[in-house]
């Protein structure tokens, strides 16, 4: 019980974490780029996507680091860090302010881009491990 309830507090440390980072990376990004696109968030789930695949490849498929670290890391930081629903609705924006081309930009290069950094940061992970 008591190694439960630990990793509920670990999760919760990481949630904390990753909800703070993906403030902070989404508005630098902003800060840098003008424009009606949302690319701070696509910029998270990116590197949130390219991060899950490498910490999956180095905590499951090689067991380089802790499994203690999976679910602080990936539940916790990467679940907080990501932002599906966020980009569900900067994409229904851009459909209501008559932009639909670039919410669909938006939308699949979301989904494409990031199964491509997914399989960049597994690709790495067990490159550098084996």
């Amino acid at each position: 019980m008591i190694l439960r309830d630990v990793t509920l507090v670990l999760i919760a440390l990481g949630g904390a974490a990753g909800a703070v980072a993906r403030y902070l990376v989404d508005t630098a990004v902003l800060g840098r780029v003008a424009g009606t696109f949302p690319l701070g968030i696509l910029t998270v789930n990116l590197t949130g996507a390219f991060g899950l695949g490498l910490l999956a490849a180095l905590i499951i498929d090689r067991g380089v680091l802790p499994a203690d670290l999976r679910a602080p890391l990936l539940v916790g930081f990467l679940g907080a860090y990501t932002t599906f629903s966020t980009l569900m609705l900067d994409s229904w924006r851009l459909i209501e302010d008559g932009l639909p081309a670039l919410a669909a930009v938006n939308l699949v290069g979301s989904v494409v881009l990031g199964l491509v950094a997914v399989v960049a940061g597994l690709w790495l992970g067990r490159t550098i491990t084996g």
